[in-house]
């Protein structure tokens, strides 16, 4: 898959996963290796750090039963927003393609 088009799915991945609650960043890593095996932990966290410096995530340190302090990330009202335009412009370039006869 391309770059840019893989990235793009893949902040929208992480924020469909973080949209039920707080999630520490090795679930979320856990969460998008399942279905894209070739992606980097450094991508990943890449991915967070940019949707949280653009406002779509914010974050809270919590204890860990095993180990230092972790950080969860958690979706913003504007980071839901971003979400569903994400989620229907999917939608939209998905219906494209299949309506060319490509599955």
């Amino acid at each position: 898959m391309d770059t840019q088009m893989k990235k793009g799915v893949l902040e929208m991945c992480i924020l469909f996963q973080i949209k039920s609650g707080p999630v520490y960043g090795y679930e979320i890593m856990k969460y998008v290796r399942q279905v894209f095996v070739d992606v980097y932990e450094g991508s990943i966290y890449t991915i967070l750090r940019r949707l949280h410096s653009m406002g779509y995530t914010e974050t809270t340190k919590r204890e860990s039963p095993s180990g230092p302090p972790r950080k969860y990330y958690d979706i913003t009202e504007s980071g839901k927003v971003y979400l569903n335009e994400m989620i229907q412009e999917w939608k939209t370039t998905v219906q494209a393609v299949s309506s060319l006869g490509i599955h």
